[in-house]
């Protein structure tokens, strides 16, 4: 894939980041009855910012959690003909909470679609919302995230690289050719 151009830096998406902690605190009323769960694998990095954001304005420690969807995709037999399971790892009751799913680009909604489903099974919460870094379009399910870091309309022949220190040694944005 070839470079095309840099949508966020560190800096940027550290703004985003408190930014998005704020609209979560805003719209939920504080932090009492919200989670935090990151869709493995850069949804985990983003839970942790925002918790960390939220622990700064509010002086509140919130629960995250690390989710695993691999085994609620639609397109799983299609992966692999065995799919590599990471552990989730949602140590807290999820019933009654609100519960912000976080990733880093939403895309077609299959794989909120699937983090819905695996949240589903742990319990019933009170809310389930959706916090992304990018929004990148091209949806094919009716989902749509409730917080949004960026919107960036892309082309299919594009793909949004979105990258931590935590799991790619730099954080950043950027948009690549395919």
């Amino acid at each position: 894939m070839k470079f095309k151009t840099l949508l966020l830096d560190e800096n940027a998406i550290k703004r985003t980041i408190v930014r998005l902690s704020h609209e979560i605190l805003e719209r939920n009323g504080g932090a009492e009855s919200i989670a935090l769960v990151g869709i493995k694998t850069r949804g985990v990095p983003l839970a942790k910012a925002i918790s960390e954001g939220i622990m700064r304005i509010e002086k509140t420690k919130v629960d995250v959690g690390e989710l695993d969807i691999t085994l609620y995709r639609d397109d799983l037999s299609e992966l692999d003909e065995i799919p590599k399971v990471n552990e989730s790892k949602i140590y807290f009751d999820v019933k009654g909470k609100d519960i912000i799913l976080c990733d880093d680009v939403i895309f077609t909604g299959r794989t909120v679609r699937a983090a819905i489903d695996a949240i589903m099974q742990l319990g019933r919460p009170k809310s389930i919302q959706l916090a992304v870094l990018i929004d990148r379009g091209h949806r094919e399910l009716p989902i749509r995230a409730d917080y949004v870091g960026k919107n960036v309309p892309t082309s299919l022949s594009e793909v949004v690289s979105v990258k931590f220190e935590q799991t790619d040694g730099i954080t950043n944005v950027c948009i690549l050719n395919k």
